[in-house]
């Protein structure tokens, strides 16, 4: 793939280049690291051929948006430093409740060899039309080209682990929840999520929920209110994952992406 420069920052090629990579479908995910200060919620952000190995971090400058809450109360998340493989990122919770984080990113623009595009696919799991549409463009000689956007969430379940509170949406183009509660989930329990595109149920929307295990994971499509359900996994650290893909309105022969991950753990 041949990553090109936004528009608007010349700069953001040096990102590309890093969230692009060989993988085609690279995802960026927060990841929770231990900590000692009462309070101190500490997260790495970065992007990664598959969960959960980060790989490259995500700077804090191409980062359009970015905060966490708490019992519906905005509190500010800060960059701490770039570390190797991630950007370490911190918030301080004034309570004992759970808090949920996010980030999204400047839009970015690439370009990918037609012979990856079916990878590419097998990663995202798009609908058939948009299978299809590509396989008219390709009939035509179309490059593929696509500027795409990351957007991630990660839930802590807090101290006080009986408390059931749902995610307010963050204003993200493309948004998850966890609408069967922020408290901490155990084996067994009933999950549910939402996908939310410009704060908009979005239907017939597949994800993929991956644990830290290697092997495929599970496939899900959300319904008419864009909601999922499913009974939470095996105890650890879990990503539930997805990429809405769709023509660029723009530009009828380039494609549009956003790419979300909600990470969240089971007790």
């Amino acid at each position: 793939m041949k990553p090109h420069a936004p528009r608007h920052c010349l700069a953001a090629c040096l990102l590309a280049l890093f969230t692009v990579g060989p993988a085609f479908a690279h995802d960026t995910w927060f990841e929770a690291k231990s900590h000692k200060q009462p309070g101190r919620l500490l997260m790495a952000l970065g992007t990664g051929n598959q969960f959960p190995e980060l790989e490259f971090p995500m700077d804090l400058r191409y980062l359009t948006q970015h905060g966490c809450q708490q019992d519906g109360k905005p509190m500010a998340l800060q960059g701490v430093a770039m570390a190797a493989k991630s950007l370490l990122l911190m918030t301080q919770a004034p309570g004992a409740g759970p808090v949920t984080c996010w980030a999204q990113s400047i839009p970015f623009e690439l370009e990918m060899a037609a012979d990856k595009v079916a990878i590419y696919f097998d990663e995202i799991n798009p609908p058939q039309a948009t299978r299809d549409r590509w396989a008219a463009m390709a009939a035509r000689g179309l490059a593929w080209r696509e500027r795409y956007v990351k957007n991630a969430r990660i839930e802590f379940a807090g101290a006080a682990t009986d408390q059931a509170q749902t995610p307010l949406p963050s204003g993200m183009g493309l948004d998850v929840l966890m609408l069967s509660g922020l408290q901490a989930a155990r084996s067994g329990d009933a999950l549910q999520f939402q996908v939310l595109r410009d704060g908009q149920p979005l239907a017939d929307f597949a994800v993929e929920l991956r644990g830290t295990s290697p092997g495929p994971g599970l496939w899900l499509r959300t319904d008419a209110q864009g909601s999922v359900r499913t009974p939470a996994p095996a105890p650890g650290r879990w990503l539930l994952r997805g990429t809405d893909l769709r023509i660029a309105t723009d530009n009828p022969d380039q494609w549009d992406s956003r790419f979300i991950t909600l990470a969240f753990e089971v007790k």
